[in-house]
């Protein structure tokens, strides 16, 4: 995709994009409602026509081309199966509307990818979610399309088969090799599957790479909060030597990785994630070579795993924390003074003008929930 626009009116969609998908990859779109994702998947569908930019499948444009013209298939939510057909039959569509004759082979190959070879004479209605879904990705892998676009396929599923479907996908997606485009607004389901991910926000993308780069190295606030949860707190370089930066925040001094910081300038975001922050009472002191804090816990929630913890900080700030329960000591409590702690590696910086907010649920914002510091003169 080059310069890909899309302006509704007054309002822009997706805004100036340059997005380059690697063949044979599993590749996400992430972002929350309205952020542009499913209209840019339209568009590359040719279910929308751009404002301006184009399109390329390999060396080829398909900007101008019609929906059937274009060598992608789509699986939407709503899967769209005809009920009145069995199973055999709504694969076989694609091919029989193509005038193929002999489909038996080709459909049986692709039942037995999506292991569904014994529901092949079932009506959709008799099928569960998740198999109607894999029936789905079957009729559409069938036509053998350069590209799969999935719109948010797996929304209508409960939990556990969703996560189920997770795997399948992965799996159907590595054993054909064809290119996977994903859209989703959820956070683990693009972290699952997706070989790259692009987080999207305002009709741009944010942040592209690995899972585990992005997840642990965000280069934005609307990143560090939309892509898991993050605890944010505004400060001052004191010095760059070597690899650490130093900042300084409410009057402590906290070291992050330079190749962590997403900037050079003197004003700092410090940011940790919570499951990397140790939890421990205050009476043990300070651990050497390691960022640390103090507080008081005003929250914790037993999950089984672990227990999050929300620890107020001397500047009233609250940060998470999430603590595997693997201690045998009697648990820490509602009101325990406490010593916060984590590795100079698990830091990372974001630019001081960040909006500290971006990407943070705002039911969250709403309940009380700080684990940004809300106090601090930021813009947008």
């Amino acid at each position: 995709m080059i310069g890909l626009t899309k302006r509704f009116a007054t309002m822009t969609a997706v805004d100036d994009l340059n997005l380059t998908i690697p063949a044979g990859s599993f590749f996400a779109l992430l972002g929350p409602s309205g952020c542009g994702k499913t209209t840019t998947l339209r568009m590359v569908a040719g279910l929308e026509d751009p404002t301006g930019g184009s399109i390329l499948v390999g060396e080829r444009e398909i900007t101008q081309l019609r929906p059937y013209q274009r060598p992608v298939n789509t699986v939407f939510q709503s899967y769209a199966l005809f009920p009145h057909l069995d199973i055999f039959e709504n694969v076989a569509f694609g091919l029989r509307r193509r005038g193929v004759k002999d489909v038996k082979k080709q459909v049986e190959d692709m039942l037995e990818l999506v292991e569904l070879t014994s529901m092949a004479r079932r009506k959709p209605g008799q099928l569960s979610g998740g198999q109607q879904q894999r029936v789905a990705v079957a009729r559409a892998l069938i036509n053998q399309p350069d590209v799969l676009l999935l719109d948010e396929p797996l929304g209508a599923l409960d939990l556990k088969l969703r996560r189920q479907m997770q795997i399948e996908l992965k799996r159907i997606q590595t054993e054909v090799g064809i290119t996977f485009v994903h859209v989703t607004h959820d956070q683990e389901e693009a972290m699952t599957m997706a070989d790259t991910v692009a987080v999207m926000n305002q009709g741009r993308i944010e942040q592209m790479g690995s899972p585990v780069d992005i997840y642990e190295s965000p280069r934005t606030a609307f990143v560090a909060n939309f892509l898991g949860q993050s605890n944010l707190f505004p400060g001052a370089v004191v010095s760059r030597e070597g690899d650490v930066v130093v900042v300084k925040a409410h009057d402590q001094h906290f070291s992050i990785p330079s190749v962590r910081v997403a900037t050079s300038g003197s004003s700092v975001v410090v940011g940790v994630r919570p499951e990397k922050v140790t939890i421990r009472r205050a009476n043990g002191g300070s651990p050497e070579g390691m960022n640390s804090l103090a507080g008081v816990v005003t929250d914790a929630s037993f999950t089984g795993m672990s227990t999050q913890y929300l620890v107020r900080t001397a500047w009233g700030q609250e940060l998470q924390v999430f603590a595997q329960n693997l201690s045998a000591e009697e648990p820490i409590r509602l009101g325990d003074d406490v010593l916060l702690a984590w590795e100079t590696a698990h830091s990372f910086g974001l630019d001081g003008s960040e909006d500290l907010t971006a990407g943070v649920d705002k039911e969250l914002l709403d309940l009380g929930v700080h684990t940004v510091d809300e106090s601090a003169s930021v813009g947008g």
